[in-house]
């Protein structure tokens, strides 16, 4: 059988799930990574044979990195999202040859006021027209520059481009002519031209960074609704207040880029404790995450940061005992159980905040274990992956902070390393199972003829990249069994 027949079958046996693959030459070198939402369908899409005069004609490239292709190994994920933060990451790690770094060649915005106008208005564009207008930027954020525009539409009175201000009389100008007069009602509706461009000066020193006041406003409304525990509202203000904060940084007039601000890990452990109500600084965040591949080497990891970084010394890895099989909820009832009944058995403090990667299920699942061995829980919150949800034990509704966010980028951060160790324990587990299994599980050899090609070889991973003649010329193994053998380790045969 050609081995891109091979190929061919083993991607239709792949798993209809999101992941990575990584396709490998004849000398084991991967030379291209790529994600999938659907990596039967993806993968399988390399191979088939309506395919390839289309890959030739249209992506000689691909083409030719198919006919380079000798096997493929892929990695499971939760979620599309994780695929595409795994590729990244993966990509960076081997610098496949194929792989080409993504170019976006779209030109950011630019924020300009056309100062030339009696009634100037704030603008969005991605061109300098003129020289007689004022430009901002370029913002590579959008949505943080829409949000701050109109942050400061309610609090300057100024018009957004979508306005049509009308004259009337010889000095006086109206603004809206709709239901929008009403909305903006503290900031007269009718102006004259001196008024208005009063407004527009202020605006635009709030944007050279000249007015704090607006900042500390919304910082002190946000506060005061975490106190009161209304942290959907203190989210939506949080989500103005990082939107006005990088609007102004940094200070260089006309040349600003929205970019997320540089915050230690105080800044976003004390943000933290304001938006999840803690009555404490979460000085200590312990996160656990199940890894398994199709409920096959299932295992948790034990992530610790202590004042927001990494504290390695204290991961742990779990096998688990109590059952076999793919149930993620019993998996992390059990090591949550296990991890805090040693702390507690031990007289060491429990973590300030436990994070679970996953929702409501997940929670329960390790509260669970709290109250199966009558311990008393420290807080615990769920990071779901869909949209970064951060999911609450109690019966607080689900709270989304904005990307940029520096408390959604420590969770993460946290989330993000939880997984990479259980993934890479899992990885060990099934790597250490092929090379102790792959010979044992081939029918048709015995121990002596296993000595024989492991001593031959030097190893599985030499094997594996044997031909078939190559695996003929061992002592005992003829034509047949060799064929047979190549079959059964490039293709599952």
């Amino acid at each position: 059988m050609r081995n891109k027949d091979i190929l061919r079958e083993k991607a239709q046996s792949l798993p209809q799930t999101s992941g990575v693959y990584m396709m490998r030459d004849l000398a084991g070198n991967v030379i291209y990574i790529g994600k999938a939402k659907n990596l039967k369908k993806r993968v399988s899409s390399y191979f088939m044979p309506s395919k390839q005069s289309d890959l030739l004609v249209n992506y000689p490239k691909i083409a030719a990195m198919v006919e380079l292709v000798e096997s493929i190994d892929v990695i499971e994920v939760k979620s599309e999202a994780e695929a595409l933060i795994l590729e990244s990451k993966l990509i960076k790690q081997w610098k496949p040859k194929y792989n080409t770094l993504e170019r976006d060649d779209k030109k950011f915005l630019l924020l300009k006021i056309d100062l030339h106008t009696a009634i100037p208005q704030f603008r969005l564009t991605r061109n300098r027209t003129d020289k007689q207008s004022r430009y901002y930027g370029p913002f590579v954020n959008s949505a943080m520059l829409k949000k701050t525009l109109d942050e400061l539409r309610v609090k300057y009175g100024i018009l957004l481009g979508d306005a049509r201000p009308k004259q009337i009389g010889q000095e006086k100008y109206q603004l809206y002519d709709d239901a929008r007069s009403q909305i903006y009602g503290k900031h007269p509706n009718i102006v004259t031209k001196t008024e208005y461009h009063e407004r527009v000066t202020k605006a635009c020193a709030f944007l050279e960074g000249k007015v704090r006041g607006l900042v500390k406003e919304i910082e002190g409304k946000m506060l005061s609704a975490s106190k009161r525990r209304e942290y959907e509202k203190a989210a939506r203000l949080r989500d103005v207040l990082f939107a006005l904060k990088q609007t102004l940084e940094p200070k260089h007039k006309f040349i600003k880029v929205i970019v997320p601000a540089q915050v230690g890990p105080k800044n976003s452990l004390k943000e933290l404790r304001i938006l999840l109500g803690l009555d404490q600084l979460p000085v200590h965040i312990e996160c656990f995450d199940i890894s398994h591949i199709s409920g096959t080497f299932v295992v948790a990891s034990m992530v610790r940061f202590t004042d927001g970084t990494a504290d390695k010394r204290q991961y742990r890895r779990y096998k688990i005992k109590t059952f076999i099989g793919n149930d993620d909820y019993r998996a992390m009832e059990e090591v949550v159980g296990r991890r805090y009944k040693r702390l507690n058995e031990e007289g060491r403090p429990f973590p300030d905040l436990i994070l679970i990667d996953g929702g409501k299920g997940q929670i329960s699942a390790a509260l669970k274990a709290f109250k199966h061995y009558k311990l008393n829980a420290p807080p615990v919150v769920g990071l779901a992956k869909k949209k970064e949800t951060i999911i609450f034990a109690d019966s607080r509704p689900p709270l989304n902070l904005p990307l940029s966010s520096p408390a959604i980028h420590l969770l993460q951060r946290i989330r993000d390393e939880a997984h990479r160790f259980a993934n890479t324990f899992n990885a060990d587990l099934r790597s250490k199972k092929l090379k102790n299994s792959l010979l044992d599980e081939f029918k048709g050899i015995g121990d002596k003829r296993k000595q024989l090609l492991i001593k031959y070889f030097g190893g599985i991973e030499n094997l594996k990249k044997a031909s078939i003649e190559e695996i003929e010329e061992v002592e005992g193994i003829g034509p047949k069994l060799a064929e047979g053998l190549w079959n059964f380790i490039h293709g599952g045969k």
